[in-house]
């Protein structure tokens, strides 16, 4: 049973319209026509300041965030890839998580923000992903280095991984991924039921935030959605998934099938919760925060 607080976030959130975000395709269409009107901020909020070294470089036409502890030496090290349906710019709730890593597991955390569907699409995204995270591997001296994403960040992260184990060879100590996005087509026959109690998202919008975020390539291809990929050689995995997001499928199937192929699978699926629960201020989101917070510092032990 989730706790009361989760149930009433779930109950504030369709009150506050958020699924209208992705309720349909031409609201994904809407969204993104207004974002190219007047851009939204991926700037860290100015508070963010107080308790961490920022820096900003670019990458290509990235810009790329480099957050670490302030005044301190970081233990390890995050390639942090936040969601958004491919379409959305980091938000307040992504810079908390980066806010929490730095803090707690005084992780030196790298955040891109990439850009995003109809621009960047899969084929150009991805690449950049991997190089990002491969120079992160090669530079992290005795630290690890720990990969997460949310969401469509997720699905962004397990593409580079893969596109990384087949280039070099190279993994990361740990991916993490908080209700994954990984298969852009949104044809799962489970998601129709739960998409019933799912509070924010909506097979219709999700299948056209994907198709623009993959540009010229299929939709089934690997590099737009990884769960169409294979899992064998892949590093460690943690995933968290809520029943309550339309998501859970593209968990499910991944966790089957990455343990059929030998990857080591720690999968956490919570009763009830809605998407990206982790990142949500409700207890269950708390104690997922704990645990990934334990994980990064087990990569600096490794």
């Amino acid at each position: 049973m989730p706790s009361l607080r989760s149930r009433a976030l779930s109950v504030a959130m369709v009150a506050a319209g958020r699924r209208r975000r992705f309720a349909s395709a031409e609201a994904v269409r809407a969204r993104v026509a207004a974002a190219a009107r007047r851009p939204a901020s991926h700037l860290p909020p100015r508070r963010l300041g107080r308790v961490a070294d920022i820096s900003r470089a670019f990458v290509g036409a990235w810009p790329v965030y480099d957050v670490s502890p302030l005044g301190a030496e970081p233990s390890a090290q995050v390639l942090y890839v936040h969601g958004g349906g491919y379409v959305g710019e980091l938000e307040r709730r992504h810079w908390e998580l980066v806010r929490t890593l730095v803090t707690r597991a005084r992780a030196r955390v790298v955040v891109p923000a990439y850009i995003l569907a109809p621009r960047g699409t899969a084929d150009r995204t991805v690449p950049v992903a991997t190089d990002l995270l491969s120079g992160l591997i090669a530079g992290g001296g005795d630290g690890g280095t720990v990969l997460i994403g949310d969401s469509a960040g997720a699905g962004l992260a397990l593409a580079a991984a893969q596109r990384l184990r087949d280039r070099d060879g190279e993994q990361p100590s740990r991916i993490v991924l908080v209700s994954p996005w990984l298969d852009v087509t949104m044809s799962h026959p489970d998601q129709a039921a739960i998409e019933e109690a799912d509070p924010v998202l909506t097979r219709a919008g999700l299948a056209e935030a994907g198709r623009l975020y993959a540009g010229t390539l299929a939709a089934e291809d690997p590099l737009v959605s990884p769960l169409r990929g294979t899992f064998g050689g892949l590093a460690p995995l943690t995933v968290f998934s809520g029943t309550r997001d339309v998501l859970a499928t593209d968990s499910r199937e991944l966790v089957r099938r990455a343990r059929a192929e030998g990857t080591e699978v720690e999968f956490h699926e919570a009763v009830g919760l809605a998407h990206v629960y982790p990142l949500l201020p409700v207890p269950e989101g708390r104690a997922a925060r704990d645990r990934i917070v334990e994980l990064v510092r087990s990569a600096a032990q490794l």
